[in-house]
């Protein structure tokens, strides 16, 4: 085998980190990063960047590259409907040290759209993380905080119309993610 197609078959061998999440726009993106500055003072940590704020629906973790665009047709077989996702309490987990965002309520909308999407990734052969569907974004890593109830933040929606599949790659500043595709729900 030449040299050129060596190097081609290790590119679509290689992997990628992706997941599929709910993708803000960023008007929804900074009214939740609002809530950083004040849970920043009480907890302590590293603040997400706000750019990178975003709820994740199923993690997949590496995936080769040439099983992507397969991963976006089964995506594309996952229907749903759009929906408001309200962000209305703050959380401490100790076992990992980070303040998320959460909703006390989650709408059978999204419920249903975790269930549906992973039926299509079975289908199609894709492993994923098999954990309860919690919806939550992450406001601060390396966070400090005991058992007692954060203070009641500012309720932020989310107008979901759509999901997407996201690429992770680690950078200086963290986690860098880039949207490989969007899958809009009817």
């Amino acid at each position: 085998m030449n040299n050129q197609a060596e190097m081609g078959k290790q590119a679509r061998e290689t992997p990628a980190r992706v997941f599929f999440a709910l993708w803000p726009d960023d008007a929804e993106r900074a009214a939740l990063a609002a809530w950083q500055p004040a849970l920043h003072k009480l907890c302590g940590g590293r603040s997400m960047r706000a750019g990178t704020l975003h709820a994740t629906l199923l993690f997949l973790g590496d995936v080769v590259q040439h099983r992507l665009e397969a991963l976006q047709l089964a995506a594309q077989e996952a229907e749903g409907k759009p929906c408001d996702l309200a962000f209305d309490v703050a959380h401490y987990w100790g076992h990992n040290h980070i303040v998320f965002a959460a909703p006390h309520i989650v709408p059978p909308q999204l419920a249903q759209l975790v269930q549906v999407l992973e039926q299509r990734l079975k289908k199609h052969h894709f492993h994923f993380d098999k954990r309860p569907f919690k919806p939550h974004v992450t406001l601060l890593r390396h966070a400090q905080w005991s058992d007692a109830p954060l203070p009641e933040m500012q309720r932020v929606v989310w107008k979901i119309r759509d999901f997407a599949l996201v690429q992770s790659a680690p950078d200086e500043e963290g986690a860098n993610y880039r949207v490989l595709a969007r899958f809009p729900l009817r």
